[in-house]
C-alpha cells in the first residue's frame, strides 16, 4: 500500500471505510432514538405496560421458567438466555405506549427462540465468549504486530481473531429479525397491539433492527480496512 501525503502529512484514504461505518452507526442510532421517542408517546389501546404484555405473551406460550426484571437505563432490554431472565428498561418495563410493548415483545421473540431450540440463537450463544475477545483483542493485537516491526504472524492472528467477532454480528441479524418477526405476529394474533398499533410497533422494531445492520456493516468495513492494509506482504518485505 502506498500513502497518500498532503498538506504535510500522512493520509491513509483507508480511514474512509471507518468513516462511513461510523457515520452508519450514527445515523441507525438517531433513527432508532427518534422513532422510540414518537411512539413512545402513544398509548396502547389495550393500556398493557411492557412487563404486563411481556407476562401475557410468556404465559401464551407455555413459558413460565423465564422471570421479568426491570432495569436502569433507556433500551438497556434484552433476554439472558443463561439466566432465563427478561430484562426490561426505564422505558419499557412500566410504560404502556405501543414503542414499550414493541420492545417488550421483541425480547419475548428471543425467549421464544430460545425455548424452540432456534439454530441461529444457539450459534450466537456459543460464539459469544470468541467473539468478545475478538470485539477487545483482535486490533490491539494488530497494532501490536505492527509495532513489533511488522510481525506478520501476529498481525494476521488479530485479523483472525476480529474476523470472529465480525461473524457474531452477522449471525446476530437473522437473530433480531425473527425475534421481531414474531413480536409482530404475537401483538397481532393475541390482540394486545391492534392494526394500527401493530403497523407503528413495526416501525419500532425496523429502526431498531437498522443498529444491528449497521454495527454489522461498520465491523466489514473494518475488517475490509485490515484486510486492504495488512492482507498480504506489501512494500516493505
Amino acid at each position: 500500500m502506498y500513502p497518500l501525503y498532503g498538506f504535510g502529512y500522512y493520509m491513509d484514504w483507508t480511514y474512509i471505510l471507518v468513516l462511513i461505518g461510523a457515520v452508519l452507526s450514527i445515523g441507525a442510532s438517531m433513527k432508532v432514538n427518534s422513532t422510540f421517542n414518537k411512539y413512545a408517546k402513544v398509548r396502547s389501546m389495550s393500556g398493557m405496560t411492557g412487563a404486563q404484555a411481556a407476562a401475557k405473551i410468556l404465559n401464551q406460550a407455555g413459558i413460565y421458567d423465564v422471570r421479568i426484571e426491570h432495569i436502569s437505563g433507556n433500551l438497556t432490554d434484552h433476554y439472558d438466555p443463561k439466566s432465563k431472565v427478561l430484562r426490561l428498561s426505564d422505558a419499557t418495563y412500566a410504560s404502556p405506549s405501543v414503542a414499550a410493548v414493541g420492545v417488550a415483545a421483541h425480547e419475548c421473540g428471543h425467549a421464544l427462540q430460545h425455548n424452540d431450540g432456534y439454530g441461529p440463537l444457539k450459534l450466537r450463544s456459543a460464539l459469544v465468549p470468541a467473539a468478545n475477545i475478538g470485539s477487545r483483542l483482535g486490533i490491539p493485537i494488530v497494532i501490536l504486530g505492527v509495532v513489533l516491526s511488522y510481525n506478520y504472524t501476529l498481525i494476521q492472528i488479530g485479523i483472525w481473531v476480529f474476523a470472529i467477532a465480525v461473524l457474531f454480528q452477522l449471525i446476530t441479524l437473522p437473530v433480531e429479525f425473527n425475534a421481531s418477526g414474531r413480536a409482530l405476529a404475537i401483538l397481532e394474533g393475541q390482540g394486545i397491539l391492534g392494526t394500527t398499533e401493530v403497523g407503528q410497533c413495526k416501525k419500532v422494531l425496523s429502526a431498531a433492527a437498522l443498529t444491528y445492520v449497521a454495527a454489522a456493516a461498520a465491523s466489514i468495513l473494518q475488517l475490509l480496512r485490515l484486510v486492504l492494509l495488512f492482507g498480504g506482504r506489501n512494500d516493505r518485505d
